[in-house]
């Protein structure tokens, strides 16, 4: 996948995540860093239990989930 490519998923990604986990988005750059983030933490935690990803849906469903657990690990950081 190109940069480009990579780029706006990780925008939707983390758009998307933080609309799930928070209820409000954090900005152009603070979705693009939370999904591209989340794109490498859900390819290594799919790739762990055995699933790949594939298609431009699979990659942003691979990406949203990882930044959903980023964010969510976050949260957790935050109580501690």
């Amino acid at each position: 996948m190109d940069l480009i490519g990579f780029l706006l998923i990780g925008l939707v990604a983390g758009w998307i995540a933080t609309n799930l986990m928070r209820g409000s988005g954090m900005g152009l750059g603070g979705n693009l860093v939370v999904g591209v983030v989340g794109a490498f933490i859900g390819g290594f935690l799919f790739r762990l239990i055995g699933f790949a990803a594939v298609g431009l849906i699979g990659h942003l469903i691979t990406a949203t989930v990882g930044a959903m657990t980023l964010l969510y690990v976050v949260q957790i950081l935050k109580k501690a």
